[in-house]
């Protein structure tokens, strides 16, 4: 029996999942974790990264109830874009920026008239022409520049190298390699600002699912395990980004096919048939671990707000001696959102950071109720379970405009863990159907396990691959009907109305 590693870092959790050859989760583990604020900017320290790893790690080893002293492959995985800047020693010359900031929109406008394409704030070369408009005095120190998954696995392998779904959120990919008319460009740009390199030196050498991307060193398995027993010479996949990783737990990396990955963030990647006509800022144009162009609508908040409402309820049940499991408490409210009447009544605004889809720079949560507005606690919880979602069809619209159509949508993260209620918004939002497998639940860790199993037997294309593996994935299908649909559309409506007191809130944040 094999045994395949898959570990991802995401926004919330760093979780590790052990799995065999038909992709069954053997073990897991996780450690949970939070964004915090450096000098105004989202960021992770790299010792809690370390610390986090190995907790995550040796949880899914508790787990196995025995040491693990080899696997047949490794991946990496870690939120996509932001900003790892290290210099000729390795040493990291800036907080790490995480995907979350949007403190980079001059670099971002700057570049995507420079490039004809949407360079987006939360991209790596934005936060780093940022640095240099900033006169940052790191920025001529800068000898390689990667992301939360490619540091990791460089620590692991000492291989700077990234799969190319990571690598297309650090700067615009193309023919399975950086875009060469792009970097030309930029390094002119460079040269105006006294920098006289070339770009692509500072970046992670780019792969496609299936690659070799080095062995687990000695110094990298004790690393990772504290414990001493993981051998090195264990082979590692390409590492990649969490929405490369979506697409694989959703088998959506075919032509035609939506993926809605919804926890801190949403991100809907649609596979592309044929190039956008035109570009958008709101569409980020990324890659599918295997090569190819997908549109990706990315949203800086999903349920972070709901989980402190969520908390806020139960703490108001506390204090009447009673208590509810947590997972117990998002259940029961999930399910009771279904109960409300009416969707235009409560309109609320998840904006814990900045929500560039919205057009604003920093987050301002709000939630508006209108004169007639229901005022029942179905309502309210239908406003936030809406909201989770709601700003994906901003994005959408503009889609549909290039005439991009969506064969299925398939959806997976932790809004989906009631049953139908996430899954039924998503629905009522894109006004399509939503397939959740599952094993939806079991995240990125567990798609980029997967990833590694295919750099172990990668005599087929990926799509094939993937199919094989979710032949006898149970699966359940939800359109919401003609009432949901019509709570929905009057929802979206008031959500666009009111969207203007919201920027108002957001641009008074302080």
């Amino acid at each position: 029996m094999k045994k395949i590693l898959g570990i991802e870092l995401g926004s919330t959790r760093i979780k590790s999942v052990l799995i065999d050859e038909n992709a069954k989760v053997i073990a897991q583990g996780g450690y949970e974790w939070e964004n915090i604020l450096v000098d105004g900017l989202w960021s992770y320290s790299l010792d809690e990264v370390e610390k986090g790893l190995r907790a995550s790690y040796t949880a899914l080893i508790k787990e196995l109830g025995e040491p693990l002293k080899t696997v047949d492959a490794i991946g990496i995985s870690g939120m996509m874009h932001g900003y790892l800047a290290f210099d000729e020693n390795d040493a990291l010359l800036a907080p790490f920026r995480t995907w979350r900031n949007t403190n980079t929109a001059e670099a971002a406008a700057e570049l995507s008239e420079l490039f004809g394409f949407n360079v987006p704030m939360r991209w790596s070369v934005s936060q780093y022409y940022q640095s240099v408009l900033d006169g940052l005095e790191h920025v001529k120190n800068v000898k390689f520049l990667t992301t939360l998954a490619g540091y990791v696995h460089y620590r692991l392998t000492g291989k700077k190298v990234l799969g190319i779904n990571d690598a297309s959120g650090m700067f615009p990919v193309r023919d399975n390699d950086y875009d060469g008319e792009m970097l030309c460009s930029f390094n002119s740009r460079l040269r105006e600002k006294g920098l006289d390199i070339s770009f692509k030196d500072l970046l992670p050498k780019v792969l496609v699912a299936g690659e070799n991307a080095g062995c687990l060193t000695a110094e990298g398995a004790a690393w990772l395990d504290e414990s001493g027993n993981l051998s090195s010479g264990i082979l590692l996949c390409p590492p990649e980004g969490d929405m490369g990783t979506g697409m694989i737990a959703t088998n959506c990396v075919s032509c035609g096919r939506g993926n809605v990955s919804s926890g801190t963030s949403a991100n809907l990647t649609v596979i592309l048939k044929e190039p956008l006509k035109n570009y958008y800022k709101e569409i980020d144009v990324i890659a599918t671990p295997d090569g190819y162009p997908a549109a990706l609508i990315h949203t800086n908040n999903c349920t972070t707000e709901i989980n402190e409402w969520v908390s806020l309820i139960g703490e108001a049940v506390g204090l009447f001696g009673v208590q509810v499991s947590k997972g117990e408490l998002f259940d029961k409210l999930f399910k009771h959102s279904l109960e409300s009447k009416t969707g235009a009544g409560v309109v609320s605004y998840n904006f814990l950071a900045g929500e560039p889809l919205a057009g604003t720079e920093k987050g301002a949560p709000m939630v508006v109720r209108s004169q007639d507005g229901e005022m029942s606690l179905a309502a309210f919880m239908q406003s936030q379970i809406y909201s989770a979602v709601a700003a994906l069809a901003l994005g959408m619209d503009i889609l549909k405009r290039e005439g991009v159509s969506i064969d299925s949508v398939l959806a997976h993260g932790g809004f989906y863990k009631t049953d139908f209620v996430g899954q039924n918004a998503t629905s009522a939002i894109l006004e399509t159907p939503v397939t959740v497998m599952q094993n939806a639940s079991e995240g990125g860790a567990w798609g980029m396990a997967i990833l590694a199993l295919y750099a172990t037997d990668n005599g087929k294309s990926l799509g094939d691959f993937l199919d094989g593996i979710f032949a006898d994935v149970g699966k359940t299908v939800v359109m919401a009907d003609e009432e949901e649909l019509t709570k929905c559309r009057e929802y979206m409506k008031a959500y666009r109305k009111y969207l203007a007191a919201e920027k108002t809130a957001a641009d008074g944040a302080v």
